[in-house]
């Protein structure tokens, strides 16, 4: 619990990069807070879990890609208030991946450049991750 009384939620995203280098973003299902909007795919770390681990069970179930810890990299992290929480969000970067992503949750898929994050509507807790992406890449 956060000293204004919001639970602190940990969610851990990742950045996956293709050979081009382009970066994989997913939009928020309709249904879901947040809809319509694009993310970087991950999810919220369960009890016992690393954020690493979180990361390999995640992408593995929302979008079909199979991925090693050690393929993992850290990059930067969020740390963002929403009105009913605190997101703690570690973002990590992953060149090193197995499969064709596809959306398995209903959420669509885009491979964006860079220089083109800010087209995408994001939450804010992403937004300022983007220039970390950029400078990276």
């Amino acid at each position: 619990m956060s000293e204004t009384g919001r639970k602190i939620v940990l969610v851990a995203a990742c950045a996956l990069i293709d050979t081009d280098g382009r970066i994989l973003l997913a939009q928020r299902p309709e249904g879901k807070s947040l809809a319509g909007l694009w993310e970087f795919p991950g999810g919220k770390v369960e009890a016992g879990e690393t954020p690493e681990e979180t990361l390999v069970r995640e992408l593995e179930e929302e979008i079909g890609v199979q991925t090693k810890i050690a393929c993992l990299a850290p990059l930067t992290f969020a740390s963002h208030t929403y009105e009913t929480f605190h997101l703690l969000m570690p973002l990590y970067i992953c060149r090193r991946y197995e499969g064709i992503p596809h959306g398995r949750e209903g959420q669509a898929l885009k491979w964006v450049r860079p220089l083109a994050l800010r087209d995408y509507p994001m939450p804010p807790a992403d937004e300022p991750l983007i220039p970390f992406l950029q400078d990276l890449l």
